[in-house]
């Protein structure tokens, strides 16, 4: 894959991930306007995290680092590539059902392992409750995230990254006809202390989860026929691939563990604080907007693009799609980066401050955002990174790295909680990302030539940090130019778009002025993308 072809796909994976995440931040503000950080949103918040803990568990942070090398080497080698793509699945999904089963009768241990402040109040029977609804979930995106493989390796990009867009647009949905009254009111389980019309709203927003898993699993199934692998319904059998399969995921679903165990310490340090996980959820909700478009979109164009080539044993190749993915990640993240850090309050307050949702929620959740925008550098550099050791197979490398980054977590988090309270649940969350890419990094030298950086990633490095603090300036000029306009109701979003689009429109022109980001190139990654 040529650089500008590397670019296509990042454009073309980071633009539906993008729509995906503004829908998922449309999403987010209608749960903060119907139900603000009270109990409801909570139980759901933590319900919904359970299957997607698990899917990165054995989805996306296990299963498909394993399969996606294996798969792409059998494609490169005209190998039977669908009748292994078949046989995973079929292997994937009887674990699951079982593992859902299982988990229909541990959850209120589930619960408790995820957020113990909630015992004795009212949120707990409504997060099992939920729980339960929406732990099915696992099943079909983690089906859906093999079939994304698939898509991926074969370079088929678009149908993987529309597929979160169909959640949010279900989720949506859902919210609207609960606020309706039809029909979540009849479904919505009598919990005492809490309110009716708050848990029928939660009640179908949880049932919608399922049915957007479903309705993910079907479209990218349907596009990996389309794309020439028919995935087939079969019984399970081991073979020899999945013997091999297994091998290589195993340390990869410890590694997964261990980065769950990292959100699981935050989540517990903040279920003490009423509120606190609300106020993490939506400061979540803003800086995954730029690490799902950059750090995913690395993430999913470059591992099947360095197993195909390191398979193919082109080490230039290589080490210039691992330079310009890492390039065009910095450029795109350190000045969302240093929106994040500047302006978080003009963002919280303009974006979610209404209905149920108040001024001190959006000073809570403001701070959470500037701490995570700190980290989220090194959220993004991990996905350029890791690829370097997944592609090989080695995922026993990332797994030792990741538990000293999970040790480093939980010490500060819970550590840090008797002196600043739920704040440490963030700020160790960033100290042990930067951690991680500082072991990542140590840890790919060996690796030769293919994982250093090359003379012009280093060049444009510091242009990319300059023309960033260009822009930082201004928006912090700009937020006290606009003052009161930014918190009116009347102005306040006519401000905000002013703000945000003078920032993004500051940057690229620094950024072109001194070489960070040359604008032919975006523009000619634009086209071929279409």
């Amino acid at each position: 894959m040529k650089p500008i072809r590397l670019m296509m796909g990042l454009f073309t994976v980071g633009g539906w991930t993008m729509a995906s995440r503004v829908l998922g931040l449309v999403r987010d503000l209608m749960i903060a306007a119907f139900l603000g950080a009270g109990p409801v949103a909570e139980a759901f918040l933590v319900a919904f995290a359970l299957p997607n803990m698990f899917r990165r568990f054995f989805a996306e942070g296990a299963f498909n680092t394993a399969f996606i090398p294996i798969f792409s080497k059998k494609v490169e080698k005209e190998e039977d590539a669908l009748t292994f793509a078949s046989d995973a699945f079929a292997a994937l999904g009887s674990l699951l059902i079982v593992f859902t089963l299982l988990a229909q009768l541990f959850m209120p241990w589930l619960v408790l392992a995820m957020a113990s402040g909630f015992m004795g109040d009212e949120r707990f029977p409504l997060a099992v409750i939920y729980g339960r609804i929406a732990f099915g979930y696992i099943l079909f995106i983690s089906l859906a995230a093999l079939c994304s493989g698939v898509l991926n390796t074969a370079g088929r990009f678009a149908a993987a990254a529309a597929a979160p867009v169909l959640l949010n647009v279900i989720l949506i949905s859902a919210l609207l006809l609960a606020e309706s009254g039809v029909p979540g009111d009849a479904m919505a389980p009598g919990i005492p202390g809490t309110d009716a019309g708050a848990v029928a709203t939660g009640t179908m927003l949880t049932w919608g989860v399922l049915v957007a898993g479903l309705a993910q699993l079907a479209l990218v199934w349907w596009a990996a026929a389309r794309a020439g692998f028919p995935i087939r319904l079969r019984r399970p059998r081991l073979t020899p691939d999945l013997i091999q399969l297994a091998r290589v995921a195993a340390p990869a679903m410890l590694a997964g563990g261990v980065l769950q165990i990292n959100l699981l310490v935050g989540r517990q340090v903040a279920s003490f604080t009423d509120g606190a996980i609300a106020w993490i959820g939506y400061a979540d909700r803003l800086y995954q907007l730029p690490l799902g478009v950059v750090g995913i979109a690395v993430a999913v164009v470059l591992l099947p693009d360095l197993s195909r080539r390191l398979a193919a044993e082109d080490d230039t190749g290589a080490k210039g799609a691992f330079n310009r993915a890492a390039e065009i990640s910095l450029a795109l993240t350190l000045p969302a980066a240093a929106a994040l850090v500047v302006i978080p309050a003009a963002l919280v307050s303009v974006l979610f401050q209404r209905g149920s949702f108040t001024a001190e929620d959006t000073a809570a959740t403001a701070t959470a955002v500037a701490l995570y925008g700190l980290g989220l550098p090194a959220f993004v550099l991990q996905k350029v990174l890791q690829p370097l050791f997944f592609a090989r197979q080695d995922t026993k490398s990332p797994f030792r790295y990741a538990v000293v980054a999970m040790v480093v977590n939980a010490v500060i988090a819970v550590g840090g909680s008797y002196v600043i309270g739920w704040h440490a649940a963030v700020i160790s969350s960033t100290l042990a990302a930067w951690c991680m890419v500082w072991l990542l990094m140590r840890g790919a030298r060996p690796m030769g030539d293919v994982a250093r950086f090359d003379d012009r990633f280093r060049s444009r490095l510091w242009k990319i940090c300059l023309s960033s603090i260009i822009m930082a300036a201004a928006l912090l000029g700009g937020a006290a130019l606009l003052g009161d306009a930014l918190y009116s109701y009347g102005w306040r979003y006519l401000a905000l778009a002013a703000l945000v689009i003078g920032g993004i429109v500051i940057y690229f022109a620094a950024a072109h002025l001194t070489g960070a980001l040359r604008l032919s190139e975006v523009r000619g990654a634009l086209r071929r993308s279409k």
